[in-house]
């Protein structure tokens, strides 16, 4: 790997003053469940909107999987005040019901017990399930349940505009920024095991998620597995993965290449989907037979985005009109937090992640490629080790040598934030997980560990009370009634929308998709 450096310090002075113009939106999953723990069988509550059409509220991949989104904005406050009032809105729906706390689910019956999230039957509706469906076909509706959250970045278009200018690029400006966003991809990518070493919050897991698979799990206490060492197994093996995905190589060496593999992918046909079938008994059980059925269907930990338009895939987005933002997918559900994330990650994100667009980006060659995905597999799975090495050059470093240097660089761009926002929260962070490199039992991931053992009542009991914590407090902090009618509003006019948009259909559901892909 190549070392995460500033290439100019003083440039990067010049450009501060864009940075209040950063947009950041969040999208956080949780699952609900019954006052015993156990999955909800009940539908999307009706009063929460239609899932197709609400701008806040919809579902992930199961009914019982609420996805709350926040709008895109510079206010760096909002998102979470924001994720704040959608949790209030949705708790006020919930009856009995609550969120569970955690990324990894807990009480699992059986794969058919988990109801498929239904978007009604227009064929945008439609799709969205068979996606799903297929989802569940290919790697079984249990992966399909762990929960996490996204975070969505981007930089306002003055701070591209200087920056142009300041290196006298010769490019067309949006190539310039798809050029350093992707560039930006990489270093993540390359140091991106930072995420789950402070932040990861899944070193255990519910027995029941694994239906007696023969994993390398220690037993905590009955019940309860975990990694010894493990910072997030939600990002391990045991979490979303595709095997076959594994063989693509999608490279983020240019955004041509990402968008030529993840076509590639989209278009080739794969033995056993092809077993599978795209129809049983004349109903769709999946989209097509390829390796990936969509885009979204590509695991990765950060991935370039644009929005699109109605109807227009992602990829043609991307191609035709480049990145626009760019998406955190490695945060574990935070379960510390009422709404699953702080203030103080969303600071420490955005220093490394200007931090990762500031420093030289070289390509990743697949010696390299090979380097990262094995020191991410590494933290995930036993990040806290006091002797942990991960490879840096060809050679074995020890992890707290190499995250100590990081966080030295990131500092740097966390000075400059605290000076734009009249703060000290961007190095109060940095200071904090300085610290915390030298007991790494006070991370997240150690902190649920060290709690689980000094109860001795496993990791169901544990995500429990914290659950019902975070009902508690929304159950005595309810919406104003201001708050209350305006997402009643959302509600109400979601359904409209959805209503509109299924009177609207005039094409069968095989022409829409034969359109979606031509």
């Amino acid at each position: 790997m190549q070392p995460l450096e500033l290439t100019d310090l003083t440039n990067a002075q010049l450009l501060k003053s864009h940075f209040t113009g950063i947009q950041r939106g969040i999208e956080k999953e949780s699952l609900r469940i019954n006052a015993d723990g156990s999955l909800s069988q009940k539908p999307h509550p009706f009063e929460l909107g239609a899932t197709l059409t609400n701008r806040y509220i919809t579902t992930d991949y199961s009914e019982a999987l609420p996805e709350l989104i926040t709008s895109p904005t510079d206010d760096r406050l909002k998102p979470l005040a924001e994720l704040t009032e959608i949790h209030q809105f949705l708790n006020q729906s919930l009856g009995e019901e609550l969120l569970w706390g955690m990324s990894m689910p807990c009480i699992m019956g059986n794969e058919e017990d988990i109801p498929i999230a239904r978007y009604g039957s227009s064929n945008g509706g439609k799709m969205k399930e068979v996606y799903r469906l297929g989802l569940g076909h290919r790697y079984g509706r249990f992966m399909q349940t762990i929960s996490g959250v996204h975070y969505n970045f981007s930089l306002p278009l003055t701070f591209w505009q200087a920056l142009h200018q300041q290196e006298n690029s010769r490019q067309d400006l949006q190539s310039f920024i798809s050029e350093k966003y992707m560039g930006l991809i990489r270093n993540y990518l390359r140091y991106s095991w930072l995420i789950p070493l402070f932040y990861g919050a899944s070193p255990a897991l519910c027995e029941s998620f694994l239906k007696n698979k023969n994993v390398d799990l220690a037993e905590l206490v009955s019940g309860t597995r975990y990694g010894p060492y493990a910072t997030s197994l939600r990002m391990s093996d045991l979490g979303y993965q595709n095997q076959v995905q594994s063989r693509l190589n999608v490279s983020y060496n240019s955004l041509d290449k990402y968008l030529v593999g993840l076509e590639k992918a989209i278009s080739t046909p794969d033995p056993y989907y092809q077993e599978l079938g795209i129809k049983k008994e004349g109903e769709y059980i999946q989209l097509n037979e390829n390796i990936l059925q969509i885009e979204n269907e590509f695991y990765s930990s950060i991935r370039p985005k644009r929005v699109a338009r109605s109807g227009e895939r992602p990829s043609i987005a991307l191609r035709n009109d480049g990145v626009e933002y760019i998406e955190i997918r490695a945060l574990d559900i935070n379960p510390f937090s009422n709404i699953g994330i702080e203030q103080s990650q969303i600071s420490f994100i955005d220093s490394f992640l200007i931090t990762c667009l500031l420093s030289k980006s070289a390509p990743i060659n697949q010696r390299e490629s090979g380097e990262v995905q094995e020191n991410f597999r590494a933290v995930v799975r036993k990040g806290r080790h006091p002797e942990l090495c991960l490879t840096h050059k060809n050679q074995c470093v020890p992890l707290v040598k190499l995250a100590k240097g990081l966080l030295k660089e990131i500092s740097q761009v966390s000075v400059l934030l605290d000076d734009v926002y009249q703060t000290s929260e961007h190095s109060d962070v940095i200071e904090h997980l300085s610290k915390q490199l030298d007991n790494l039992d006070e991370t997240f991931s150690g902190r649920i560990i060290s709690d689980i053992k000094e109860t001795k009542q496993g990791f169901f009991p544990y995500a429990m009370a914290l659950s019902r914590e975070h009902q508690s407090y929304f159950n005595q902090h309810p919406l104003s009634p201001e708050k209350m009618a305006f997402y009643q509003e959302e509600a109400t006019t979601s359904h409209k929308k959805k209503n509109e948009i299924e009177q609207s259909d005039t094409i069968s559901f095989e022409q829409f998709l034969a359109n979606y892909y031509a």
